[in-house]
């Protein structure tokens, strides 16, 4: 039944396949293979999810790195846990991202991947072009990353970006290095998806702008509610001490009742001070909240072209 299942099914579904013990999800498994290419020589891998490090390739700083025996995940108690925050996987990740990538012809088999792509089977015998960059977006004091996937066949067909990225998940051989430009079909179809992302990125910041906005009136109306309610009520309070001083009988009741009035009246006239000055006070943090927010709606971008191919898919 595993068989029938694509790649994005099973990983959805965490199923274990009978020819391995541990299921590792699409990140795990790039990152095995990162590690099986980068290590080469220096490691053995009996399987999909562990290798023996016999040697190692980088400065071990305080022994961050030992030799021995590596599992992701982990399912034996000598061995160590490897994972993409481990020491040995961050110096592997480094290197092949400072790894100079000129364009190069590469033939993909489909027929030796240990699962099932369904997008990619109409493609089998075809050939087209690849290329990969990464889009960075600074905006609101953040930075966000994305990986980019342009990629077309021969035959002007534009491939999605979920389809290429499972292309790139198949065995490939470089067979040599590239000599003709790649196709401008892929510059405009990087471009779209940039502009794409730069749309989100600006929806979604209207969206958090939206919601500071929407707590400050808020918080506004609840001040101005409360105030109107002491106001109503000091208001209550005046009408009636002003008919208890009206049928007064005696002068010093009067006068004790005159001097009630105004204390309220005072009271009323500082809390309508209080209303006028929280509405400023409103108006300046919408002022703040808005100059701060168009200070940092500037976005910021940088693109880089990591990587193009010419692809071969047997």
């Amino acid at each position: 039944m595993l068989e029938n299942f694509d790649d994005e099914v099973r990983e959805k579904l965490k199923v274990s396949d009978q020819t391995s013990k541990a299921f590792l999800s699409r990140y795990e498994r790039l990152l095995m293979q990162l590690t099986r290419h980068e290590l080469g020589s220096h490691a053995e891998f009996p399987d999909d999810s562990s290798f023996r490090l016999n040697a190692c390739p980088f400065p071990n700083v305080n022994g961050e790195i030992p030799l021995g025996l590596y599992e992701l995940p982990r399912r034996s108690g000598e061995a160590h846990l490897y994972r993409l925050a481990h020491a040995l996987a961050e110096a592997i990740v480094a290197q092949a991202k400072k790894r100079d990538l000129p364009p190069a012809e590469v033939r993909f088999d489909y027929g030796t991947h240990d699962g099932r792509v369904s997008v990619l089977k109409p493609l089998i015998g075809k050939s087209g072009w690849l290329r990969l960059s990464l889009f960075t977006v600074e905006s609101l004091d953040q930075a966000e990353d994305h990986l980019i996937f342009a990629s077309s066949s021969d035959g002007g067909q534009i491939l999605d970006e979920e389809t290429a990225q499972r292309l790139l998940t198949l065995s490939g051989k470089v067979e040599s290095a590239v000599l003709n430009v790649v196709p401008d079909q892929l510059t405009g179809i990087t471009q779209a998806r940039q502009a794409a992302i730069q749309r989100t990125i600006s929806e979604r910041n209207a969206g958090l702008f939206a919601t500071e906005a929407d707590k400050l009136e808020g918080w506004a109306d609840d001040l101005k509610l409360g105030l109107e309610r002491e106001i109503k009520d000091l208001d209550r309070q005046i009408r009636e001490a002003r008919r208890v001083t009206t049928v007064a009988l005696t002068l010093e009741e009067k006068l004790a009742g005159q001097k009630q009035i105004k204390a309220l009246e005072l009271q009323r006239n500082g809390l309508r001070r209080s209303l006028f000055d929280a509405q400023d006070k409103v108006d300046e943090q919408r002022e703040e909240l808005i100059d701060s927010i168009e200070g940092k709606l500037q976005q910021r971008i940088i693109a880089k072209n990591l990587f193009a191919i010419r692809w071969h898919l047997g």
